[in-house]
């Protein structure tokens, strides 16, 4: 099993429109591809961050994911227009196998 997690720094008062991009963003993942994404704000640390994490069977399942969404112009669509809601060079992945 592998878990994709991303998380990003939130612009200056963009709290609110970052929460519901985040939630748009997830669900329209869900509905396209049928992977869950879960959304998380931190509980320690910096505060002004937000999170996703999706689980995926092997590397190959997220790697054909990314794929589709990246050929996907609905979904590039909405990740420019949420663009404002980070600062920029903040977006930070990590991928973790479970065992």
């Amino acid at each position: 099993m592998i878990t994709l997690y991303r998380s990003a720094s939130i612009a200056p008062g963009k709290t609110a429109s970052t929460f519901a991009f985040a939630k748009e963003i997830a669900t329209y993942i869900k509905d396209k591809t049928g992977v869950e994404v879960s959304t998380a704000i931190p509980v320690g640390g910096n505060p002004n961050r937000i999170g996703w994490a999706a689980r995926y069977d092997n590397l190959g399942a997220l790697e054909a994911m990314q794929m589709k969404l990246m050929a996907d112009p609905k979904y590039m669509e909405l990740v420019a227009k949420g663009a404002e809601n980070f600062i920029a060079g903040t977006v930070h992945d990590e991928i973790w196998r479970t065992f």
